[in-house]
């Protein structure tokens, strides 16, 4: 491939996450005064919700930024015996590995978690309590810090073989459990159905219609989202492969490279719109921000 081709791809990678670096930071910002504001959301998912808003919101704060500065450098062909480069991009492969897999661990956590929303009913929130919660969001945290900082301290290729590993560990796990979800509330959604066929009065079959939508946008979403969240992250262990087949220097693994990278930042920036604003009361909340920032201006 032409050196001009590969500085097209480098200026529209620039381009492009530049513009999702400020959605990811606004949205998620957004996202993250509403659900301090609602008090109806159970503390468990909103605990959730918010530990996923603040690693997507760190990706466009911190990560977006320093990886176009990295690029630019890299095409103004500014990065032996560079300090500015050499501690830009050291910022990059830090906070890349922190906040990225942060919010993989987070979508990952949330696909449990409405797993078990769906298979225990009634025990769910026995089991699933805020103290729990919080331990695995914890955890999350340390886990990713702990995986960053192994990334700077051992050679490159070993720790993307660990990469890898983990991430088609996670994926082989949820796309079953995605698959089980959306099979089981289809199967709701027709039971209920089923239960619409002779109502005794009027209310009741409005009220079993609107479960019966409730329960189809439910396995929708579910659908959507983990669709969103294949395209997102696919990418990315294909380059991890790829490198270690071809490595670094290789034509494909560069433009792979761009091209995985900035989808997996997309996924920033589509987390608060599937997650959030898919519920409705984060979504109202939101909006009724939203209002008010109007009138005052």
């Amino acid at each position: 491939m032409k050196n001009e081709d590969i500085t097209s791809s480098y200026i529209t990678t620039c381009v492009l996450n530049a513009f999702l670096s400020y959605t990811a930071v606004m949205l998620n910002c957004l996202t993250i005064y509403a659900l301090t504001k609602l008090s109806s959301l159970p503390r468990p998912l909103k605990t959730l919700l918010l530990s996923l808003a603040v690693s997507d919101l760190g990706v466009g704060l911190m990560v977006q930024p320093s990886y176009i500065a990295s690029l630019v450098m890299e095409m103004e062909h500014k990065t032996e015996n560079n300090p500015a480069y050499y501690i830009t991009y050291k910022l990059y492969v830090f906070t890349v590995n922190l906040f990225g897999f942060a919010s993989f661990f987070g979508v990952t956590f949330l696909s449990f978690d409405r797993f078990l929303a769906v298979y225990l009913h009634l025990r769910y929130q026995e089991l699933v309590t805020h103290k729990r919660v919080v331990v695995v969001m914890v955890s999350k945290w340390v886990f990713s810090a702990v995986l960053s900082f192994m990334r700077l301290c051992i050679p490159t290729r070993d720790s993307f073989i660990i990469y890898a590993v983990i991430y088609l560990s996670f994926l082989l796990t949820t796309t079953p459990i995605n698959c089980k979800i959306y099979v089981t509330v289809r199967h709701h959604a027709k039971q209920i159905q089923a239960l619409q066929v002779q109502p005794t009065a009027t209310q009741n079959g409005e009220a079993g219609t609107s479960n019966t939508a409730g329960w189809r946008k439910f396995a929708i979403g579910t659908l959507l989202v983990y669709l969103a969240f294949l395209v997102c992250y696919l990418p990315n262990v294909c380059f991890l492969i790829v490198y270690l087949i071809f490595g670094p220097s290789s034509s494909i693994t560069v433009i792979l490279d761009l091209f995985s990278s900035t989808l997996l930042f997309l996924n920033s920036t589509l987390n608060p719109l599937i997650y959030c604003w898919k519920l409705r009361r984060i979504r109202l909340t939101i909006l009724t921000i939203l209002r008010i920032s109007d009138i005052t201006d």
